[in-house]
């Protein structure tokens, strides 16, 4: 059952799934949320848990288990946690005030983490990651690597990045030419919150072909 405060975003997640023929599809869904210093008028405004609540009515539709395993980036690897059903009101807030400073951008940290958690779980289903970013990373190289790395070892795991911020922004060229098959990008503007839950799904499910 979903709570009433996720039920337009659950049905606007169907409604996506139905436009890509990916209806019945099921997959393990992960967020990724940067927590490099430039990001902090988003976590401020409400942007970083809206995310995480639409990252978990897409879940709803896609896993079981309704849950969503959420990775804090910066400079290292800041934190993780869940959002469930039960529990999600407010928790990307929580969460993040608990993890202390703020940092740079360190893609790989963020990569590493996930692949580790989906090698562990034990998992047969894909998995599609929500990777938060308002910026290129500061070690493009390393970056490149892990997402390489990831798309020879496990194919499954794919990458939607959602850049938050200036569209025309230079740092975003970075994931303009990212050449991994396992990646994509979707840049939703400086003001991601007023976004439509179909456009928010649009931006992240449009080539994603598990």
């Amino acid at each position: 059952a979903t709570p009433p405060a996720l039920t337009s975003a659950y049905k606007a997640a169907a409604a996506a799934l139905k436009k890509h023929n990916l209806t019945n599809t099921r997959a393990k869904v992960y967020l990724v949320l940067d927590r490099s210093a430039s990001m902090r008028p988003y976590y401020k405004d409400g942007s970083a848990q809206a995310l995480g609540e639409q990252a978990l009515a897409l879940a709803a539709n896609l896993d079981p288990e309704a849950k969503v395993h959420v990775t804090f980036f910066s400079t290292e690897l800041d934190g993780t946690g869940e959002l469930t059903l039960d529990e999600h009101e407010n928790k990307i807030d929580e969460l993040h005030a608990g993890l202390g400073r703020m940092g740079r951008t360190s893609y790989h940290v963020a990569v590493e983490e996930i692949v580790k958690h989906y090698e562990t779980s034990g998992t047969k289903d894909p998995a599609l990651v929500i990777f938060q970013t308002d910026g290129a990373p500061d070690a493009k190289t390393p970056a490149t690597q892990s997402l390489t790395d990831a798309a020879k070892n496990h194919p499954a795991v794919f990458f939607s990045f959602v850049a938050f911020g200036d569209p025309e922004n230079k740092a975003f060229d970075y994931l303009r030419k990212l050449k991994t098959d396992n990646t994509a990008h979707f840049l939703a503007g400086e003001t991601p919150l007023e976004l439509t839950d179909q456009e928010l799904y649009e931006g992240v499910l449009a080539n994603w072909r598990p």
